[in-house]
């Protein structure tokens, strides 16, 4: 079974994720293939299989590369859109690797053919750019709705699965959650501890479900002063839990 985790930094801003038993190893979303290879040739590791959440080359770009030099099992959406993709999935779909096992989310939202892996084995979810800590992804494709339903799948595993998602957006999505729910103590504490973390050049990843359904204004839009926070950016009254959750995500467009 899978026993470490580690990030590779990448870009500005992505974290690869590694998944390591023994000296073999899954990556996630490897959008730069040089630096999943220094990695890799750093730590004399080798390379199993990728796992691909969605389309866009942040996340796509080092696959092929990859592909060539470690002929590995390439997992992602169905569609055939993205090169590279060995095996296609969808809803339910379960994948086992360095015997974990995954199980396969669609998660819209982000962009149509967003997926998330979540393995109960290893207490994980890798969610792409649909959940941040925080926050969640911008609506390049999908409607509201669509991220609402995608972002509940979440909300509904275990408390204690931890969250890997592919940017470090943690600070700026947690001083938006503020101005959204002001009064939020842990979101208060949560806020201090993840500020120090990054002056010191620290990452804030991974977070929990626990953590993000009690800190998290896209998970929390049933909440009473989310609710009349949204209806004031709006000037509208008596929104809904999915008209919350496109409201903030409008005013977080624009914060």
């Amino acid at each position: 079974m899978i026993s470490y985790i580690e990030a590779i930094p990448a870009f500005s801003d992505n974290y690869i994720w590694v998944l390591r038993k023994n000296d073999s190893v899954v990556v996630v979303d490897p959008g730069d293939s040089e630096a999943v290879e220094s990695y890799l040739e750093k730590k004399n590791l080798k390379l199993k299989a990728i796992l691909i959440t969605h389309h866009h080359f942040d996340h796509t770009g080092g696959i092929i590369k990859l592909n060539e030099k470690w002929n590995p099992e390439v997992y992602g959406p169905k569609g055939g859109h993205i090169q590279g993709i060995k095996r296609e999935l969808s809803e339910k779909s379960i994948i086992k690797i360095l015997d974990t096992e995954f199980v396969i989310f669609e998660t819209p939202g982000h962009t149509l053919d967003h997926i998330a892996y979540y393995s109960k084995d290893i207490n994980s979810l890798f969610c792409g750019d649909t959940l941040f800590s925080g926050g969640c992804g911008r609506l390049f494709e999908g409607t509201p709705l669509q991220m609402f339903n995608s972002l509940n799948k979440f909300s509904c595993l275990p408390s204690e699965t931890k969250v890997f998602c592919t940017h470090e957006y943690t600070l700026s999505n947690l001083k938006f959650a503020l101005e959204v729910e002001p009064d939020n103590d842990v979101l208060k504490n949560y806020y201090k501890k993840v500020n120090t973390l990054r002056e010191s050049n620290k990452i804030s990843l991974p977070s929990s479900i626990d953590l993000e359904n009690k800190i998290n204004p896209f998970l929390r839009t049933s909440v009473d002063r989310i609710r009349e926070n949204a209806e004031n950016y709006t000037k509208q009254a008596n929104l809904n839990p999915v008209e919350v959750l496109a409201a903030i995500r409008e005013w977080k467009d624009n914060f």
